[in-house]
């Protein structure tokens, strides 16, 4: 719930963002200088160019939990049961023990996106976000071409 509530802020505070530097890309705009308008212009682009990325990282987030929720339903999320943190992050040893055995599910099943989700797990509890992220995305265009499939 806390990373709803902050994404949530986080997009009314582009969202102000964006008003405010519109309505300064208006008067810059309506100027008539040369460098006035150049700036105008940036101030209008670039916000775009922010609203653009904070979409489509919004959607990944919800593509993402909605696969998490089809394969919770499937009964398909790993049930291993690992020490934490005080944080609450799995202990990176114990993440990293996990990784193997779905990293040969994805290779023995390369089409799948279950697999792929749950590598993106094994990526996440062994503490690589990056790859994790990049396993997420791979499962959700396999889910898409699979559901576009049907």
């Amino acid at each position: 719930m806390k990373v709803r509530v902050a994404v949530a802020v986080m997009t009314v505070l582009l969202l102000m963002y964006i008003v405010l530097a519109g309505q300064r890309a208006v008067v810059l705009l309506g100027s008539g200088q040369t460098i006035g308008v150049v700036m105008g212009v940036a101030l209008l682009v670039l916000p775009l160019l922010a609203l653009w990325a904070i979409g489509r990282e919004l959607w990944f987030g919800v593509r993402a939990q909605q696969l998490g929720e089809r394969l919770d339903a499937e009964g398909g999320l790993p049930d291993e049961d690992l020490p934490v943190r005080p944080s609450g992050r799995i202990e990176r040893a114990d993440g990293d023990a996990l990784f193997p055995r779905y990293r040969a599910d994805v290779e023995a099943h390369p089409g799948d996106w279950r697999a792929r989700y749950r590598l993106a797990l094994a990526y996440d509890a062994a503490g690589d976000r990056r790859r994790a992220r990049e396993a997420v995305r791979t499962a959700v265009r396999l889910e898409t071409a699979e559901r576009r499939a049907a």
